[in-house]
């Protein structure tokens, strides 16, 4: 009789998981493999939104550019490089506007801009990978805004914020600042 309860207790004891086990396993498991799918997602969504940091980023630069060649080129006068609600012969429109083609002067953001029709954009290249046949992608989910503050009578500081929404995030924001002085 002895025997035989030590073999059925031997017998119990090697039976492997019971089901409650399983189904505990079976929850962490599914809870790691989500945030596993979570953290995928979220790397896509940055990756996504890095192209448009980029064209943020060159939409302010060329912006300044057109400033400072406006000045050197003589496009515009030190007195004109001003927002228009500072005073009168002021070029720079206010508040955020659409990105779009500089105008006749050359200027970004002013008030001769080409906004007509299609918005700013980018070409890339065709399904034959040649720009023969290009992609224009319009830039709508973009907008600049050009603020000039004088600091002196021969410097102003120059901020351009480039506002976008990509994806999930909205308003995301990209902010460049410097300074220009009235020499070139």
């Amino acid at each position: 009789m002895r025997e035989q309860k030590r073999v059925q207790t031997r017998q119990r004891s090697q039976t492997g998981f019971t089901l409650i086990e399983m189904m505990i396993a079976t929850v962490v498991l599914s809870v790691g493999v989500l945030g596993l799918a979570a953290t995928l997602a979220d790397g896509l969504a940055y990756i996504d939104m890095s192209k448009y940091d980029y064209i943020a980023q060159q939409k302010a630069s060329e912006a300044v550019e057109s400033i400072f060649t406006a000045r050197d080129m003589g496009e515009a006068t030190w007195a004109s490089i001003c927002n228009v609600s500072s005073g009168t012969g002021c070029i720079f429109l206010n508040g955020p506007r659409q990105l779009c083609d500089p105008g006749t002067d050359g200027i970004l953001g002013t008030a001769d801009d080409n906004c007509v029709g299609l918005p700013d954009a980018i070409l890339l290249p065709g399904p034959d990978g040649k720009f023969s046949d290009a992609v224009r992608v319009p830039l709508s989910n973009f907008t600049r805004t050009i603020t000039i503050t004088p600091i002196n009578a021969n410097l102003v500081q120059i901020q351009v914020d480039v506002i976008y929404t990509s994806g999930r995030w909205k308003g995301r924001k990209y902010t460049l600042i410097t300074n220009m002085s009235n020499f070139s």
